[in-house]
């Protein structure tokens, strides 16, 4: 009888100790309880990323580009997991790059166009409204001049995807005043659509020291603007300065 116990406790012991050692090796293996927060690797050369990665023993890879005219060439965008995110060691971080050439499109042909229809074109076409420049015309905000680095620019040229476009539109006497829109809290992009709704020019684009890069810019919101939302008229065209950050509540 005692060496059926014995048998049965050497067998207990035996897996006991295989079932420790299995547990032990899968943590070492998947660095159980280990995590690692992922840098924040945006708006860095894919070299730079690769180095800052690599000191938290996690490994990038670009998988997608695209091209925002305004940031590095060849900088990173966007990446997933994003900056924060908890992870094990030998992650992959994925990114998407900004593109070291631009795309081509076509410019379109905007005369005669309000500006309401103008702007719509040209986002449809990965263009963007740059300046508004209005001259006496009968036609208040319709499109006289297509204007392209202070040039007069052809329908059918190939133009790279992002340029600002100055249109220079009509403005009657009559009819050539407007009202300043209240631009606080509003996200940077909607901010300079709201604006250029209201037939004015962005004058200064101002970001505090929170705003350190392209994605930060995009997630800003305006904490200030000059002049203030007023149930005043400006004459069409008049600039509004905006000041933006991503901590708009200690600015406030």
């Amino acid at each position: 009888m005692n060496w059926i116990v014995k048998n049965i406790l050497w067998a207990v012991v035996f897996f006991a100790v295989l079932l420790i050692g299995a547990t032990i090796a899968l943590s070492v293996m998947t660095h159980h309880g280990q995590t690692i927060e992922v840098p924040d690797l945006t708006s860095m050369s894919v070299e730079e990323a690769s180095r800052v990665a690599a000191r938290d023993h996690l490994r990038t890879e670009v998988t997608d580009s695209i091209f925002v005219r305004r940031m590095e060439k060849g900088a990173v965008y966007s990446q997933n997991p994003k900056a924060g995110t908890l992870v094990k060691k030998g992650r992959r971080v994925m990114l998407t790059i900004n593109a070291t050439r631009a795309k081509k499109v076509t410019m379109p042909n905007l005369v005669g166009f309000s500006m309401r229809q103008a702007k719509a074109e040209l986002n449809s076409r990965g263009l963007a409204l740059g300046k508004l420049i209005y001259v006496n015309d009968m036609a208040t905000n319709n499109v006289l001049r297509q204007i392209f680095h202070n040039r007069e620019i052809k329908p059918g040229t190939q133009i790279d995807a992002g340029s600002e476009i100055d249109l220079q539109a009509g403005l009657n006497p009559s009819d050539n005043m407007t009202y300043i829109p209240n631009v606080k809290g509003m996200k940077y992009l909607r901010a300079v659509d709201a604006i250029h709704e209201s037939s004015l020019n962005l004058g200064q684009i101002v970001f505090d020291k929170t705003v350190k890069n392209y994605s930060d810019s995009l997630a800003a919101s305006v904490y200030k603007q000059a002049p203030a939302g007023s149930k005043a008229p400006v004459l069409m065209g008049s600039d509004v300065t905006i000041y933006l950050s991503l901590d708009i509540k200690e600015n406030y």
